[in-house]
């Protein structure tokens, strides 16, 4: 694994917009105020949380300037992307931040999560949608009502952790991962079929099914970097929202796309509904499926988020899509990454924390005798996010760079894990010994119960279908072409399965 651990925010995003091979006189349009060094700390970890918040979504904003300026008929000078570190590491942690109708977000564990003892260690339960949880109590032999952690213990404790592990994901589709060390993690094939870099991009030509070519993509005349940019969505919980959510930011007309099988998360579909439409399909039922490829065919862009392998089973891959849409863009948000034994494992940021040592290695550095302790956010959700949109926004220029010098225009696939985020942020390193958990907590509310001056400033209060929302504004900034929410959030499936224009 590479050290990168004396790398600043802004040496990661060089890195990535080399690999990604966007221009790299676009990198003095980047302004990283308040950026962090190496050993000083930003929030209690002792992993460069501040680091990976600042320089991930600086990639994202700064892909979305690039994308329009090579779009735009003027020269292709990229506007001014700024993007502070307070505010920053904020986002990173956005869903636990907003108020709706006076309430704060709603809790999305169940009760059953959490780590639970083995024969030979500890497993992570995650049972945020309740079939996963009925699944688990199933497995283990428990009634689908229990809540009684003691019992569900009894019951872990009669396995070794890497057997319930591959029992729960690979024969019952649960979500359930033993508690592993870094040096446990890095024994098994998985890590070393991860990439070295967090995102890539690759072309994709195949003979095409549709005559004409390939949509416009989007109106560079308009306020925002990607408006008129058409993103459908498939995705739940957060990666994969955070990205269409940061493209709805930048002006692209997004339709987010949940199954009608799946209950709604209040906690985190709030949050993430923001600048988009939503509306339910289930791909089993055939009029559904129509609908899908009708609007798959118009689209610029595909995003999904389930496990890998989903949209493929039904015959929906990149290459099927490209052949009806040969400018498509299909990012793929996955666990574990496209490579290796693990490749078609469901997974979120909780279980990847647990099963790749992060979560050993933080308890470690705290020194509190602790088994296991979690990052303070979803720190490889939101990065993965936001590295997705900055893949989106790679292939959108690469589109539109081949069409305006005369090129046939293809089909492109971005692929982001969870766990590629993991390694990336390990190889930053990590702060010595306890002096990690001396950086500030930025969510905790000053002694009255107000939020700082500065604080308040990050912050938009708005009207939703769920009442009153007062959320954190994107952190990004672009001169002449700010990012923003038109949209608020709305039940999921209420809105038309239409583009918003033609």
């Amino acid at each position: 694994m590479a050290d990168r651990s004396a790398f600043t925010p802004f040496d990661i995003v060089r890195e990535i917009w080399t690999h990604l091979d966007l221009p790299p006189s676009a990198l003095s349009s980047l302004a990283l105020p308040g950026a962090p060094e190496p050993t000083r700390p930003v929030v209690p970890s002792s992993f460069k949380i501040g680091h990976l918040a600042q320089s991930t979504i600086a990639l994202s904003a700064l892909a979305a300037a690039t994308a329009h300026s090579v779009h735009s008929r003027s020269p292709p000078d990229v506007p001014r992307t700024t993007v502070p570190l307070r505010h920053a590491v904020l986002e990173f942690q956005s869903e636990r931040l907003y108020v709706l109708a006076g309430e704060p977000p709603a809790e999305t564990w169940g009760p059953i999560s959490g780590l639970h003892p083995t024969a030979d260690g500890y497993v992570r339960i995650h049972d945020a949608f309740p079939h996963h949880r009925r699944g688990t109590l199933a497995l283990l032999g428990l009634p689908e009502t229990c809540t009684d952690r003691t019992a569900v213990d009894a019951r872990t404790r009669t396995w070794k952790s890497a057997d319930l592990e591959t029992v729960a994901v690979e024969q019952k589709g649960l979500a359930i991962y033993a508690l592993r060390s870094f040096a446990q993690w890095d024994a098994l094939p998985q890590a070393r079929a991860l990439a070295d870099l967090p995102v890539s991009i690759r072309r994709v030509d195949v003979p095409t099914t549709e005559t004409g070519s390939p949509r416009r993509g989007f109106d560079a005349q308009s306020r925002r970097c990607l408006s008129g940019l058409r993103v459908l969505e498939f995705s739940r919980v957060i990666a994969a929202p955070v990205s269409g959510k940061t493209l709805a930011a930048h002006g692209a007309d997004v339709l987010w796309v949940t199954s009608p099988r799946l209950p709604d998360l209040p906690g985190l579909d709030r949050e993430f509904a923001r600048g988009k439409r939503s509306i339910q399909l289930d791909l089993e039922v055939e009029e559904d499926k129509a609908k899908f490829l009708k609007l798959a065919r118009s689209a610029d862009v595909v995003i999904q988020g389930y496990r890998p392998g989903s949209l493929a089973a039904r015959g929906l891959d990149a290459e099927e899509l490209a052949k009806a849409n040969p400018g498509i863009i299909v990012a793929n948000l996955s666990a574990f990454g496209p490579q290796g034994e693990w490749k078609g494992r469901r997974g979120f940021d909780s279980l990847v924390q647990t099963a790749s040592g992060l979560n050993v290695s933080e308890a470690e550095h705290r020194g509190r005798g602790e088994v296991a302790r979690a990052l303070p956010c979803q720190a490889l959700d939101h990065g993965a996010g936001f590295l997705l949109a900055t893949g989106v926004c790679a292939a959108v220029y690469h589109r539109e760079k081949d069409r305006r010098e005369g090129r046939r225009v293809g089909a492109y696939v971005v692929d982001v894990s969870l766990a590629g985020v993991m390694k990336y942020l390990r190889s930053l390193g990590q702060y010595e010994g306890r002096s990690g958990f001396e950086g500030h907590d930025y969510t905790v509310l000053g002694p009255d119960g107000v939020r700082s001056e500065e604080e308040k400033a990050f912050f938009e209060t708005r009207e939703t279908g769920f009442g009153e929302m007062t959320f954190l504004r994107h952190s990004a900034s672009i001169e002449g072409l700010e990012p923003g929410w038109d949209l608020m959030p709305a039940p999921l499936g209420s809105g038309e399965a239409a583009w918003s224009s033609s």
